[in-house]
């Protein structure tokens, strides 16, 4: 049951005393709150824009924006921008423990954001996502955004990407070398002189303070934000972590974070909503701090993934097609690129849903009060995360990948480079599925069920039957079976065919559409296939089960 609380009134450092903390605790009347103001402690930096594409993209004379998006924005009403900020920074020192202490000012810096919103502002839902570049690849990667955004499109926030740290704009590999021409006055080190990111702190919360009062040109054009939550997945969460313990109480620019595997203790005298999501991969090897649990409080919630992984299959497949045209490498366990991991990488358990779902109680939690619903953790077992005889976690937010399995999803795996971030997913085979589920209407009400009581625990939004998961893991299976000659490809390609359709239905948000394109594939895959009949079996269950999702939803 949510609870309801008085919303977070920001003042002066935000500290709040524990008799504050329980006074808003007891709290049930919600009311609307009163956003954080523009920061006096934040200067208003110089923002030019936006910077127009001098190249088409992919073209190798990289004239538009680093990893633009390949998502159809413009048929979903929405547009992505490129901007310059310019500005003096501040340098901190920052212990996560107490607040930030200036070492010096006046340092001269140029950076970039992208923006990517609403073109209409009637169709903006006041909520601005501020994303704090990844650059443990030594570029600038959006994971949140890759994770989550086909519901931040369906649901009308406005995306902001800002580039705060050195790697992602000196490397080798940075903005200024992938493309000098258009990002070759890029600095984040006041020429040099700065080379701890000491400067990201302060870079960050000036971009922030552009996109929610501007002095002069708008990033977000006719939108007004009415909210910013900042995010950041691995090592942008724990820069984060660090950011909302000791820089942000005395910025006072962001309403909420989000911390996305990783980010350890939250100081308890603070007044800044954190909302913390971890994988079975981030609580099993406590990356940056993910198993240094803390009790949920008035202003803390933790939620962990159970199967889910650090670098997910939907990570993996998203971000990649963008990796190999801007880069030119694919990121480890992507289709069709040798597989050097243990076991296959990449989990399927779609976590990407349940961080959706985050940033509307996020939303939701700082705008009217309503404090997100708690989650049982990974249970852990002499420091190791326990599992069930096939192996699978227990504990945790469970979706319907997990407890109806057709693949074996960890949060571990073994191998060069990132295999141990990227968690593995085994397939189950054939005879095997048929063993566990013999009868395809009683599979089909595992997965509703397991559905239905992740949504009534709000752990998944109500829009959970449009996520594409539900559609690429159906032709993933067909796909696999054709590959290996245990399916006839005529009938499959038909079928497959179907069920793109009813996924291009779901993301414009026609269920119903999605439903007949359903039943369609589920005719084909019962009376036309041809091929194995375990095989064939497999695809009817997964076809079916989609369907019924699709009927839970609407």
């Amino acid at each position: 049951m949510q609870q309801t609380l008085t919303p977070r009134t920001p003042r002066p450092g935000r500290s709040r005393t524990a008799a504050a903390v329980v006074a808003a605790a007891a709290t049930t009347l919600a009311v609307l709150a009163v956003p954080a103001p523009a920061s006096a402690a934040v200067p208003d930096p110089e923002v030019s824009g936006p910077v127009p594409w001098t190249t088409e993209v992919g073209d190798p004379g990289h004239g538009y924006t680093f990893l633009a998006t390949d998502y159809d924005l413009a048929g979903h009403g929405y547009v992505e921008e490129e901007y310059f900020v310019s500005g003096e920074a501040t340098r901190y020192r920052v212990d996560a423990t107490t607040d930030a202490t200036v070492l010096s000012t006046g340092h001269e810096y140029t950076t970039r954001i992208t923006v990517r919103r609403p073109v209409d502002a009637e169709d903006f839902n006041g909520t601005v996502i501020a994303e704090w570049y990844n650059v443990s690849n030594q570029w600038d990667q959006e994971v949140d955004w890759f994770q989550t955004h086909e519901h931040l499109v369906r649901e009308g926030y406005a995306w902001v990407g800002v580039s705060a740290q050195r790697a992602g704009v000196h490397s080798a590999t940075g903005l200024r070398a992938w493309s000098p021409e258009r990002y070759g006055d890029l600095d984040v080190t006041d020429g040099g002189t700065v080379m701890d990111d000491t400067l990201s702190w302060d870079i960050f919360s000036q971009a922030v303070q552009a996109v929610r009062d501007p002095a002069g040109t708008a990033p977000l054009g006719p939108l007004e934000a009415e909210r910013v939550v900042a995010t950041g997945h691995s090592q942008s969460a724990g820069r984060l972590h660090g950011y909302v313990n000791s820089v942000d109480p005395l910025a006072d620019v962001v309403d909420a974070v989000v911390l996305h595997g990783g980010g350890g203790l939250m100081r308890t005298d603070l007044d800044t909503p954190v909302f913390k999501i971890n994988s079975e991969t981030d609580v099993a090897i406590n990356l940056i701090g993910a198993a240094q649990r803390q009790p949920d409080s008035d202003v803390l919630r933790t939620w962990e993934v159970s199967g889910a992984s650090h670098g997910d299959w939907k990570l993996i497949t998203d971000y990649g097609r963008l990796r190999i045209r801007d880069i030119g490498t694919a990121p480890g366990g992507y289709p069709g690129t040798p597989q050097t991991c243990d076991n296959p990488s990449g989990s399927r358990i779609p976590q990407h849903m349940v961080q959706s779902t985050i940033y509307d109680h996020v939303a939701a939690w700082v705008a009217d009060g309503v404090a997100p619903p708690s989650a049982e953790p990974i249970v852990l077992s002499g420091g190791t995360v326990a599992r069930d005889e096939l192996g699978l976690g227990l504990g945790g937010i469970r979706l319907a990948q997990q407890d109806v399995p057709v693949r074996l999803n960890s949060g571990l795996n073994s191998g060069p480079g990132f295999c141990f971030l990227d968690g593995s997913s085994v397939p189950v085979d054939d005879a095997t599925l048929a063993d566990w589920y013999p009868s395809e209407a009683d599979y089909v009400d595992m997965v509703v069920d397991a559905t239905a009581d992740a949504v009534e625990a709000g752990y998944l939004h109500d829009g959970f039957a449009q996520d594409p998961a539900w559609y690429t893991d159906v032709l993933e299976l067909v796909g696999a079976r054709v590959s290996d000659g245990r399916l006839d490809s005529r009938a499959a390609d038909r079928l497959t065919e179907r069920v793109g359709r009813a996924q291009d239905a779901a993301d414009a948000g026609d269920l119903r559409a999605a439903g007949r394109w359903m039943r369609q594939a589920d005719v084909i895959a019962e009376k036309q296939l041809r091929g194995d009949d375990d095989a064939i079996a497999t695809i009817a269950r997964s076809t079916a089960a989609v369907r019924g999702v699709i009927d839970l939803a609407d």
